[in-house]
């Protein structure tokens, strides 16, 4: 860990939330290390605007929660995050964010086209109220095929993707690499579940944070280039928005994979599936599912309410732990994985 992130670090942990949505008793101040460090100004205003970001429904109940957590230990913890709009920005200078799959530019308009008139046939159909899920769930397996199949016929190229992400309006949140890092360092597991493309993720990942984590893996639709550096397929089952959960766990790999990598991968899954407790990070309802075929002891979820705050705050505060709004940063979080993780009684 750079010294310079443990003074980060550190001063986040020695900050208290001042907020009265967020009273719960196990973020309290480290008073031996209090000293140590001097907050600022500059830091108590962002502690401030980060507790009107952030709140809790029932304190009481996520106490509980991080005690049985923190009991259990860290080599019992993994981490599921949605990547759209929860690690990334869903605003960036005042325009909307890209998503990770909206980004793609093939470099063949012709095919650019053709896949955005699939998007608004099918888009509509996705949140359809009068749709059935399992007829939904055959209509996203069509419209994924459909997708998949026009990059591949269209020429899609790696070079293509790292251009793209290159010319894109897409950002991560702030303390997300610190996330990652505190992380990686416990040997917590992060699993990144997406409906869109594992390459891109990882060359944002790439491009963004300018490195690599051993502990995050890529739940995602994952492509297959030839020599030259031409899609020619995707690889395994597709991952759509009705079935990103762990029961496609068997799909992920290693971020680290193109660097060397052979650890075995069946083990590594049956290794993260024994870790049954969950924080979860997402954006939508939806997200939620992401843990679907874990069998959890206890999880945390914490929901990003990005946009139409004032009608959607109370169903995000029933259905999330805890929910940060106006594209908060990743402080929040870090704060609540270091009390999952703390020694202290």
């Amino acid at each position: 860990m750079s010294y310079r992130f443990q003074l980060q670090l550190q001063s986040i942990l020695l900050t208290t939330f001042r907020s009265p949505y967020f009273p719960f008793s196990s973020f309290s101040l480290l008073n031996s290390t209090r000293e140590s460090f001097c907050c600022g100004k500059d830091l108590e205003m962002k502690d401030v605007k980060l507790a009107s970001e952030l709140l809790v429904r029932d304190p009481l109940l996520l106490d509980n929660k991080i005690a049985a957590i923190r009991s259990a230990g860290p080599h019992k913890l993994q981490v599921i995050a949605d990547f759209d709009a929860t690690l990334t920005k869903f605003w960036i200078n005042g325009t909307r964010g890209q998503s990770s799959h909206g980004l793609l530019k093939q470099g063949n308009p012709e095919y650019d086209e053709k896949r955005q008139q699939l998007f608004e046939h099918y888009h509509p159909l996705e949140f359809s109220p009068t749709i059935g899920l399992e007829e939904k769930t055959k209509l996203m397996e069509e419209w994924w095929g459909k997708t998949h199949g026009l990059l591949v016929e269209g020429g899609l190229t790696f070079e293509s993707i790292r251009q793209s992400v290159a010319d894109a309006n897409i950002a991560f949140r702030e303390g997300v690499g610190e996330l990652f890092e505190y992380l990686e360092e416990r040997d917590i597991p992060v699993l990144i579940f997406s409906a869109g493309l594992a390459d891109i993720i990882e060359e944002v990942l790439r491009q963004k944070l300018h490195r690599s984590f051993k502990n995050v893996k890529i739940v995602s639709n994952r492509m297959v280039f030839d020599n030259d550096g031409h899609l020619v397929s995707f690889k395994g089952k597709v991952i759509h928005s009705l079935n990103k959960n762990e029961h496609a766990l068997d799909m992920a790999a290693p971020l680290h994979e193109q660097l060397g990598d052979t650890d075995d991968q069946t083990a590594d899954n049956a290794s993260v599936k024994k870790r049954t407790n969950v924080l979860l990070l997402g954006d939508h309802l939806g997200d939620l599912g992401m843990s679907d075929g874990l069998n959890y002891e206890t999880r945390i979820s914490v929901g990003f309410l990005n946009h139409n705050i004032e009608n959607s705050l109370s169903i995000y505060q029933e259905a999330f732990d805890v929910v940060l709004v106006n594209d908060a940063p990743m402080w929040g979080v870090i704060k609540l994985v270091s009390q999952m993780c703390s020694t202290e009684s």
